[in-house]
């Protein structure tokens, strides 16, 4: 029987479409868990025969004429990861009993406060019965990393057949989610993006996500959050269905991959804090509704609430980092996403985008506004993509063929949606703006054009790292490639291997050059002074009493959060050689927020 108990502090959240699409393949069997986004059907089915091929496993394409393909497609690939990782993480553990070489290296990877090292190394100093004993011991504490997926909630379009509207469960979030609750796995959906009502309902309908005689979930259920009155609001929002969160990621607003969800000012320090202090009330008052609705759904009832874990993701890139989130805050794990896309061994990057990434600096990273579904999106400049655009734009030719529509979410045109960035969507647009240019001054004229033009197809651009990885043909339009790195990129410059990258994590080596990278809390509360100035700045819109009431509060909560860190580092034993500058650091922010002039309502 092997154990449960995760062998690595850290994990590797999903990144894009394409990014960790087969990191479970790459890296599990080191006990290691990363999150497949389950959104791109098309591409899974791509992965999946290439890596039917590559193993040589009876492949039969899942086409677009089955009734439930997209489901059917997603369950395929899941099962075809699980065979793939179970099989890996056997011939590993059998590498690892029959080579001292190996063993030594594995261990290298593993934290130094692992019960599971300290018992290797001391077998390995036995020197008695080494195979026997190494390979006993291995088959008892080891365990391969978790296959999580991530489901977008707001990616959930309804879809049609013929101008037919098909049932809600055929909407793509929900067949996501039958795909995964059909398959073989023992792991979470990782949800994201908010609450979607429909589609947690629609969890109630597979038996995997309620608790069995053993108090054991098959399947559980992850929640991105960013506070913990969102974490409270929509962990009772499922218990009210009978269901358990088992884990809360919470992800700074900011300093995060891929979509930027900013809160009000509230930094990731004092959200840690109130996590760490109400982690009982969040779990007594989830388990107290379940246990009733269990009840009356005449199901098993957990006498004592079930296991609930606390981590955090976004901008970690120190193991004085790593360490503090998990001394400080009791956490369970820390995600590393960003730095990981310079590691081949655990992320499907094709070799043009790597190099852009190794080479990126501060000011190539920002917070852009190419995404339809009209959040801020962390991106990269000089992409193929942003030529591919750039170019079409030039040509009078402005937006994209739209061959997914996974983001087709705007109803302006109809019910069967359209996405902002598609051509279709980008003329009639333009032919709008076009109409009244003459009452529009030059510059207003080109901001409008720009704020049309700018979406991406992140469908296309997000999965195309892969294909071209993988030499998979490109079918279509030219794209490019769309990556969505966190700041935190602009502190790592080259490609590393697996094992460095871990020792990293661990403290055991370093592979960053850039001396200069600000604590990942200054970091953060950087990003949201520049958020807010830019966010008044950019209002041309007539202002509400509402909207200054929000400025205000959001000025307040960050000179609250700093205040928060001037207790917090002034008694914490860590960061004492940077402790000066970060808390001068935070002074200097302090003086830029409260210089920021709140627009006051004129009277009318």
């Amino acid at each position: 029987m092997t154990t449960n108990k995760p062998l690595h502090t850290f994990h590797i959240p999903v990144m894009g479409l394409a990014y960790t699409i087969d990191s479970p393949i790459r890296v599990a069997k080191y006990g290691i868990s990363s999150v497949i986004s389950i959104a791109d059907d098309e591409l899974i089915e791509k992965m999946r025969a290439f890596y039917s091929q590559k193993f040589d496993i009876p492949y039969q394409e899942i086409t677009q004429k089955i009734h439930d393909y997209r489901a059917e497609r997603i369950t395929s690939y899941l099962n075809l990861v699980d065979k793939i990782v179970k099989e890996k993480f056997e011939n590993f553990k059998t590498e690892l009993a029959e080579s001292k070489a190996a063993l030594e290296n594995y261990i290298a990877m593993l934290p130094n406060k692992s019960e599971i090292k300290k018992g290797l190394e001391n077998l390995l100093e036995d020197g008695i019965a080494f195979k026997d004993n190494i390979k006993h011991y291995l088959e008892n504490n080891l365990s391969a990393g978790d296959i999580d997926v991530n489901i977008m909630t707001k990616l959930d379009k309804d879809n049609f057949v013929k101008d037919e509207q098909l049932p809600v469960e055929f909407n793509d979030a929900h067949a996501a989610l039958r795909g995964f609750a059909n398959s073989n796995l023992t792991s979470s959906v990782v949800l994201s993006a908010g609450m979607n009502p429909r589609l947690f309902a629609y969890f109630e309908n597979f038996k995997d996500f309620f608790p069995d005689f053993n108090n054991t979930l098959k399947k559980k259920i992850t929640l991105k959050v960013s506070d913990f009155r969102s974490a409270m609001i929509q962990g009772n929002y499922l218990a009210k269905k009978g269901l358990w969160v088992s884990e809360y990621r919470i992800e700074s607003g900011l300093n995060c991959g891929g979509h930027a969800f900013a809160t009000e000012g509230f930094l990731l320090g004092p959200i840690m804090e109130e996590f760490k202090h109400k982690k009982d009330q969040l779990v007594q008052s989830a388990h107290d509704i379940m246990v009733k609705v269990l009840a009356q759904k005449e199901m098993h009832v957990p006498e004592q609430p079930l296991d609930l874990k606390i981590t955090v993701q976004g901008g970690v890139g120190t193991s004085e980092e790593q360490d503090f989130l998990l001394d400080h805050y009791n956490v369970d794990s820390v995600g590393w996403g960003t730095p990981f896309l310079l590691v081949p061994e655990a992320t499907s990057v094709d070799a043009e985008t790597r190099k852009l990434l190794m080479n990126a600096k501060e000011k190539d990273l920002y917070l852009s506004h190419i995404s339809p579904l009209g959040v801020p999106f962390n991106t990269l400049r000089g992409t193929t993509n942003e030529m591919f655009k750039q170019k079409r734009i030039d040509e009078n030719k402005a937006g994209s063929s739209c061959p997914k529509k996974f983001l087709a979410l705007s109803k302006e045109f109809g019910p069967e949606g359209i996405c902002t960035s598609s051509k279709k969507f980008q003329d009639v647009k333009l032919a709008e703006l076009e109409a009244i240019k003459d009452t529009l001054s030059a510059s207003t004229f080109e901001k409008m054009k720009f704020n049309i033009t700018e979406k991406a197809c992140l469908c296309v651009g997000l999965a195309n790292a892969s294909y071209l990885e993988n030499d998979i043909k490109i079918k279509g339009q030219e794209q490019g490639v769309i990556v969505c790195p966190g700041p935190n990129m602009a502190y790592f410059d080259k490609e590393v291997s697996l094992l460095e990258m871990v020792k990293h994590i661990y403290g055991k080596a370093n592979v960053m050059t850039d001396a200069n990278r600000p604590n990942l809390f200054v970091k953060e509360l950087k990003m949201y002074v520049d958020y807010l100035k830019k966010e008044i700045n950019d209002t041309t819109a007539d202002l509400t009493a509402g909207q200054i009431k929000k400025w205000n509060a959001f000025k307040n909560n960050m000179l609250e959060g700093i205040e928060f860190y001037h207790n917090l580092f002034s008694t914490s034993n860590y960061f004492e050689n940077s402790i000066k500058e970060i808390q001068n650091q935070l002074e200097s922010y302090k003086t830029r927020i409260v210089e920021i002039k709140v627009p006051e309502l004129v009277p009318a």
